[in-house]
């Protein structure tokens, strides 16, 4: 089992959001390398840090896990 920090502006989708949704595919990401690690590494189980910035204060808001 991996762990991942995914990160995500609140005011974009947020933590609040994710608890309400329950699931919700991860897009958008443009960073390759990042994506990259989605795609390829990352895999159902796997627990993830949700950070978020542009926050005040920025920072981990909750956990999650990869479905």
């Amino acid at each position: 089992m991996n762990h991942w920090l995914i990160k995500s502006e609140p005011d974009v989708f947020g933590i609040d959001e994710l608890q309400r949704v329950k699931k919700e595919p991860w897009n958008g990401v443009r960073n390759y390398q990042a994506r990259n690690y989605m795609w390829k590494e990352m895999q159902v189980g796997d627990l993830a840090l949700f950070y978020h910035s542009n926050a005040t204060p920025p920072g981990v808001a909750g956990g999650t896990c990869t479905d």
